[in-house]
């Protein structure tokens, strides 16, 4: 079995809505963690899943990168906040050579619990 073979059947094994965006890039939609746009990307040799959170905030910079930054270091489980474009999103990266469906659904549940307990701290941001 490929490696797109083995993401969509984890996605289906796991009862995920996705939609496929194209040969090696899927949008999924978690109900359970109330994420509606998980991008999952397979580029050999890895697995790129990603989430845009919020655009930078105008004011207050300096602050939220800071904060950002103690989130990364301390709360995290799996991936990492970053800056793309203007825009907070959290990654994370898996090996495709190895990727087995339990790292494959760890990362969706640390990507949706780090933006549930990090949600309300991160808009405060937003004027």
């Amino acid at each position: 079995m490929n490696t797109k073979q083995k993401i969509e059947n984890f996605m289906l094994d796991m009862n995920l809505i996705y939609e496929e965006l194209d040969e090696s890039t899927w949008k999924i939609e978690d109900d359970l963690s109330h994420i509606d746009n998980i991008v999952v990307k397979y580029v050999d040799p890895i697995v790129l899943f990603r989430v845009k959170i919020m655009e930078v905030p105008k004011n207050n910079k300096e602050e939220f990168y800071r904060t950002v930054l103690e989130l990364n270091a301390n709360d995290l489980l799996h991936g990492a906040y970053a800056i793309e474009n203007n825009s907070l999103v959290i990654i994370d990266t898996l090996q495709a050579e190895n990727l087995d469906k339990n790292e494959f659904q760890s990362t969706i549940d640390s990507i949706g619990l780090a933006l549930m307990q990090h949600y309300d701290l991160l808009t405060k941001f937003v004027s």
